[in-house]
């Protein structure tokens, strides 16, 4: 039997078990969890190391390194967010709905585990920590297959992580890692209907088209981002300012950082130039259409294909827009449904915009950098999903679960 086939399995007897503990079972496993990662940081850090070495001789970015980069304080923060998790309310068990039907029927409509999550990523190490916080205190067992940039990493995460669960009612097979980094074994996920409830992939537009084409596995599609920030006529100069840097450059390896910056022909004429020295400033390359490039001669000409790329790194197209109208145009046209951001002083068109705008999370005069889940305050988040159906943008603990309904009665027989 193969390593997926097997790991899967004994997930699938572990769920039974997790659906029987109690809030304070599973809270006692994730504090058990963060205080292991703390102690074996060094441990963690070393095999980081490994993975940043090799993905140094491979060429990857330095954006893409930073997504993999593992740190004293960002173990300390992965660790808390487990802590974070451990006291949020359980979702399991919530009664969503009550209804008292004529015949004496009481039906609640509650809140229940999904059962055997499937999690397809890519280089983030600290979404292994993430995906088995919040698939284990909402009772799913979860079976983790990251990407072979990240695998000295998750390797010592996933095992530091089990070593935790022995000492917990939680059982350690709850928790399982797919150690194979041949694609094969991801299309052998896609296919275990019957051990899998769900699967969910979340990294690059590649791996996620994968896996929504070829899974028979129901998918939760998180998106990839090409994010927008649009700059109105009337937007304060230096507020507009202040949200475009920090959505390109504050963190730009993560899928809510923005890829093109939107500019109202007015705001250019008095703004961009000055705009465009600060992105230059923080190393970032500028792609503009010709409008832009008279403003800004040093910028790159932007191609279709630029504005339909998700970058992830220190480059942004620019494009300068007529209209209101004109810029949710292309944003309807190149968008990926993930964050979409107005800076604007006027009412009438942050209220189209956020009417108006098809994505998970839109904003007015705010970075869109903030669509994660733990600025949402929903603690770590599994992914933020771009679909509409039972999950939509950051996925928090409710996200993780389904429901079932209870019916209780006194002897009643349909007629």
């Amino acid at each position: 039997m193969s390593e997926v086939k097997t790991k899967a399995k004994l997930a699938r007897e572990a769920a039974a078990v997790l659906n029987k503990l109690t809030t304070k079972q599973k809270n006692d496993a994730l504090l058990r969890m963060a205080d292991a990662l703390i102690a074996r940081e060094a441990d963690i850090i070393a095999a980081n190391g490994e993975d940043l070495e090799r993905g140094r001789a491979n060429g990857t970015t330095s954006a893409m390194l930073d997504r993999l980069k593992l740190t004293k304080e960002r173990i300390a923060d992965i660790a808390q967010g487990l802590r974070e998790v451990a006291a949020l309310p359980d979702p399991v068990g919530d009664v969503l709905e009550t209804i008292e039907r004529p015949n004496g029927l009481h039906i609640e409509k509650i809140r229940v585990p999904i059962g055997v999550i499937g999690m397809i990523y890519e280089s983030r190490p600290n979404v292994t920590v993430d995906a088995a916080g919040l698939c284990l205190k909402t009772g799913n067992a979860v079976v983790l297959r990251g990407g072979s940039a990240a695998i000295s990493s998750n390797r010592i995460i996933v095992e530091t992580l089990k070593q935790a669960l022995a000492g917990t009612e939680v059982p350690p097979d709850a928790l399982q890692l797919i150690e194979d980094t041949d694609r094969s074994s991801v299309d052998e996920m896609l296919k275990l209907n019957g051990l899998l409830d769900v699967v969910i992939p979340r990294g690059g537009a590649s791996l996620i088209q994968n896996v929504v084409q070829n899974a028979t596995v129901p998918v939760i599609e998180t998106g990839a981002g090409i994010c927008h920030t649009y700059i109105d006529a009337s937007a304060n100069a230096e507020m507009a300012e202040a949200i475009a840097l920090n959505a390109k450059v504050q963190r730009p390896s993560v899928c809510n950082s923005m890829e093109t910056l939107l500019v109202h022909a007015e705001f250019a004429e008095r703004g961009l130039p000055a705009l465009a020295e600060r992105f230059r400033d923080s190393g970032v390359e500028l792609r503009g259409c010709e409008r832009v490039r008279k403003l800004v001669p040093w910028a790159n000409a932007a191609t279709e294909q630029d504005f339909a790329t998700e970058y992830n790194d220190y480059i942004l197209n620019v494009k300068i827009v007529d209209t209101l109208d004109e810029a949710l145009d292309h944003i309807r046209r190149f968008g990926t449904k993930h964050s979409e951001c107005i800076v604007t002083e006027t009412k009438e068109h942050a209220e189209r915009f956020l009417q108006e705008v098809d994505a998970a999370a839109v904003y007015h005069n705010a970075s869109t950098r903030f669509t994660d889940g733990f600025e949402f305050g929903f603690g770590a988040e599994i992914g933020i999903s771009t679909q509409k159906l039972h999950a939509r943008g950051p996925m928090g603990l409710p996200a993780l679960t389904s429901t079932k309904y209870k019916v209780t009665g006194s002897g009643q027989v349909r007629q």
